[in-house]
């Protein structure tokens, strides 16, 4: 049986033998920058439209509409309001990092941000919801304003949606990982000065 090493092992067997509390101090910056680096990572996938270099799926004429007529517009997925995008938090605790959206965050209107980003995510639908008067009357001039011209009867019947998966946390992970291990190893390294360079300072993100 052979085995193999790989990686930086010189650095890593001085990072071992260094003093046991500066090592400690190190590793624990090292992890609130590389948190920070991810939490970075997501909230400029999600204003550039492109989480990890993946390109968002545009929206719909009717989603479109939907926002003229209240008044928002923009043709940007996921930045109506920015509440998905502002809670984007990394929390660093112990020798554990939290990244994404926290169970507590809530948006402008008071709602939860975690149902948002679950929906986002993963998509949902097909929902189907019982329409009433008022909603047909609101669907047909959503219609309109998308230049479809309504068909239907009267009656109350039913409308069928579904929400495509637009992903902002998986592709942002999957790019992140690329040399994680390496650059957190660097990072500790120049932190205990047992290598030249800088690391990059704690940023809020964009």
């Amino acid at each position: 049986m052979s085995v193999t090493k790989t990686g930086d092992w010189a650095v890593a067997r001085r990072l071992l033998t260094g003093a046991p509390s500066k090592l400690k101090a190190a590793v624990g910056t090292a992890l609130r920058q590389e948190a920070q680096l991810l939490r970075q990572e997501i909230v400029q996938g999600i204003t550039k439209q492109a989480p990890g270099g993946e390109p968002f799926k545009p929206l719909s004429p009717l989603t479109l509409a939907a926002r003229e007529m209240k008044g928002r517009g923009g043709t940007k997925a996921l930045m109506v309001r920015g509440d998905l995008r502002n809670a984007i938090a990394a929390i660093v605790q112990g020798d554990e990092a939290f990244v994404g959206v926290p169970r507590k965050a809530r948006g402008k209107d008071g709602k939860s941000v975690v149902d948002v980003a679950q929906v986002q995510e993963f998509g949902a639908g097909p929902i189907v919801i019982p329409m009433t008067p008022a909603m047909r009357r609101f669907l047909f001039a959503l219609l309109r304003q998308a230049g479809e011209e309504p068909s239907g009867g009267s009656g109350r019947g039913v409308v069928v949606v579904t929400i495509p998966a637009r992903p902002f946390l998986r592709p942002a992970f999957k790019q992140f990982e690329k040399g994680v291990q390496k650059r957190f190893l660097g990072r500790v390294a120049v932190l205990m000065g047992l290598a030249a360079g800088t690391t990059p300072a704690d940023t809020g993100g964009a």
